[in-house]
Parts: C-alpha cells; structure tokens; sequence
C-alpha cells in the first residue's frame, strides 16, 4: 500500500487543482453574454444547415478501412523489438502478414471503396 500512496496524493492534488481553478473562473470570471458569443462555432465558418443531416456511407468504410490498417500497422512495432530472437520465423512471418496486408488494400482499392468521386 505504501507504493500507491504517492499515487493517489498525486490524484488528489490533480483533481483538487482543477476543481479549485474551474470554481475560480465560475466565481470570478466575467459574465457578459452576447449572441455572437453563445452562437455554436464551426471552425471559423457560419454554421450552415442541419448538423443532423445524413452522412455518406463512403465517410464510414474509409474510416473503418483506415482503422483497420492502422491497428494491423501497429501489430509491427512488437514486431520490430522482438526481431532478434524470432530469427528467420519471425522474418518470414512477417513478410506473409504484410503480404496479406498489402492484398487487402489492392482488394479494397480496386472494390473502389477509396473513390469518393463515386456518387
């Protein structure tokens, strides 16, 4: 227990830090609404439209791409460390998982889900 307790005095501290400055700007911070002030931002841009409109289908399979090319690029980073003790397994391992890697992004290239010009 005495290895946490630096742990959690360093929690507290955190926690009641933010607190103590969140209540000083409730309390002393200056209160003077506008309507510009509370219109919603949009990255510098008047906000245009309903922000509920639907999305394209497209926006979700590239993310959904990406995500999965990028967890499956970030199984090589252990890989990388481990290399000299997985010898030439290991190597030929992971010349087949980018291999596999690599014919997954030709298929969805060629599936064209990377063409957002498609309507």
């Amino acid at each position: 227990m005495d290895g946490w307790l630096g742990v959690v005095i360093m929690i507290v501290l955190g926690a009641g830090f933010a607190a103590v400055m969140i209540g000083l700007s409730v309390l002393l911070g200056p209160r003077n609404p506008t309507p510009e002030k509370l219109a919603p931002y949009e990255c510098g841009m008047p906000a245009v439209g309903d922000a509920r409109e639907r999305q394209s289908i497209r926006f979700y399979l590239i993310a959904m791409i990406f995500l999965l090319f990028d967890i499956e690029v970030a199984f090589l980073y252990p890989w990388a460390l481990a290399l000299r003790s997985l010898g030439w397994a290991g190597y030929v391992q992971v010349v087949l998982f980018t291999l596999v890697l690599c014919a997954g992004y030709v298929y969805v290239w060629k599936k064209g889900a990377l063409d957002w010009s498609q309507s």
